[in-house]
């Protein structure tokens, strides 16, 4: 039972744990011919590195990749990729206190009623110092995607922290790199920060939203019934670490809609159909409508804080706990890449999917 990959014929599998020695990806049905080396794909990683800032884990990795099988002269082979990320920086012992404790909102409790073991050591997989292999593969599907669909590109936000939004009338997509939370909005930006140091400095946390948007994906990905592309870019999405809920287009807002507002209306342009609005999210009956394709998905507050808070231990007492170590007071923030990189693994997997089914055998309206 394999449980820790994703993927239809873009397959990643990721492996290992926050304090053990390495973490990595092997990702199979990469197509040959791709230009690819470390640092192609070290330049994702190092947009969701810890410890860039006073507003993430102060943990220091280097997030330094590897790649150990699959390119050869400077290519992707067609046989599988092995992403290695060593761990430099563990400090195992900031966890000796939680060891027969349960830490309250974390997966601590779930692991051990499961398995009847679990690694407390920083969560061992449920810890987000997963997320760095599957951003090493997203790196990998984006180098591909540039090859087979040079007009697509991907980029991710965040758009509200805790209970503050930003201005959609200040969206500035130049603002995103500009700022420590990928804000496009940059008074946003501002008051985040001050929101967060308070915070930060309470022992306390806060949750997010992210928004990642594709632009220039090809009309047709997708498939009914239960391949949809909404229904993968949703589950992708919903594996990422504290992930809580995620939508697509208007998603839940669209059920205070009315059937004529929410339903986007078609023209006939000089390249094919058009659209006067995106309500949709680029995607109809879960296939792609050559719109941009619009993902948002809510992330829960980091549950290691300095917070005193009531839990029980491994033998049933009730008692109090305190997470040391160094976490994340707004986990949402180094979550922007991890949301890009899914969506470029679940766009690579739906193209290759479509080629391999439909081919050129799409219908041609006009």
């Amino acid at each position: 039972m394999s449980l820790n990959s994703f993927g239809h014929l873009f397959r990643v599998t990721t492996w290992g744990e926050s304090h053990g020695p390495a973490i990595g990806a092997t990702v199979d049905g990469v197509p040959p011919g791709v230009p690819i080396d470390e640092a192609a794909i070290q330049r994702w990683l190092d947009r969701r590195k810890p410890g860039q800032n006073k507003y993430t884990t102060q943990r220091r990795e280097a997030d330094e990749v590897r790649i150990l099988s699959g390119v050869f002269e400077g290519e992707t082979t067609g046989t599988p990729v092995q992403l290695m990320i060593e761990n430099t920086d563990q400090r195992s012992k900031d966890y000796g206190d939680i060891a027969q404790k349960f830490r309250p909102g974390h997966a601590d409790i779930t692991y051990f009623q499961k398995y009847g073991r679990r690694d407390y050591r920083g969560g061992g997989r449920s810890s987000a110092r997963e997320t760095a292999s599957r951003v090493a593969a997203g790196g990998l599907a984006r180098a591909a995607l540039a090859r087979l669909a040079p007009g697509l590109s991907i980029q991710g936000a965040m758009v509200q922290m805790g209970p503050h939004g930003i201005d959609p009338d200040r969206y500035d997509p130049a603002q995103i790199d500009a700022n420590p939370f990928w804000c496009p909005d940059s008074q946003a930006a501002e008051h985040w920060a001050e929101y967060l140091d308070d915070l930060r400095k309470s022992g306390e946390s806060v949750g997010a939203v992210i928004e990642v948007v594709a632009r220039g994906v090809p009309v047709g990905l997708g498939a009914p019934v239960y391949g949809k592309l909404d229904t993968d870019l949703a589950a992708a999405m919903m594996s990422i670490n504290a992930v809580k809920g995620v939508e697509i287009g208007e998603g839940m807002a669209a059920a205070a809609l009315t059937g004529s507002a929410n339903a986007d209306e078609i023209f006939m342009g000089p390249e094919g159909p058009h659209y006067a609005s995106n309500h949709a999210g680029g995607i109809l009956g879960g296939i792609s409508t050559g719109q941009d394709v619009v993902v948002r998905f809510a992330v829960k507050p980091t549950s290691s804080i300095l917070t005193t808070r009531r839990t029980i231990t491994v033998d049933g007492e009730e008692t109090e706990i305190v997470t040391k170590g160094r976490h994340d007071p707004c986990v949402g923030i180094r979550a922007v890449p991890v949301g890009e990189a899914m969506m470029a693994c679940v766009l690579l997997d739906h193209l290759l999917l479509h080629r391999g089914q439909v081919g050129d055998e799409g219908g041609v309206i006009g």
